[in-house]
């Protein structure tokens, strides 16, 4: 059930697990998957702040028109790949990553905490508890 095959994807909940240094296995962060329009739509809108972070699939491009808080965005390739990170104040429209099939959002700052970067692997594991010593935010 990798995700690099096409299939559809539901809502849910889950576990993002960034690969750490060295290819080991690293930080699991709890995480919501946002995977129907509607779902994918209202994203982060009007929250305070989020637990761990936020999966739109598919999507390549995001937008903070609306929303209360500064975050931190990375697009990801097919693979789970890193391909782009960026930190986007509230008012902002992203550009689309043409390689990009997968965006993930959380509060500004935590990307660099949990080892996010361009070139970094993250893995996602479906329908798993929120792990115990979870990395999330506030």
């Amino acid at each position: 059930m990798g995700w690099g095959r096409r299939r559809r994807r539901r809502d849910g909940v889950g576990v993002l697990v960034v690969e750490g240094r060295g290819g080991a296995v690293g930080l699991r962060v709890p995480l919501e998957i946002a995977a129907s329009y509607r779902a994918r739509s209202r994203g982060l809108l009007g929250r305070e702040s989020v637990e761990g972070a936020m999966l739109l699939t598919p999507a390549n491009s995001v937008h903070t028109f609306r929303m209360r808080m500064t975050i931190d965005v990375a697009y990801l390739d097919r693979r789970l790949t890193v391909v782009a990170v960026r930190t986007m104040r509230p008012g902002r429209l992203g550009l689309p990553r043409l390689r990009a099939r997968h965006v993930l959002e959380a509060e500004a700052g935590a990307m660099g905490e949990w080892g996010v970067r361009v070139g970094a692997r993250v893995e996602i594991e479906e329908g798993s508890a929120v792990p115990d010593g979870g990395a999330g935010r506030r």
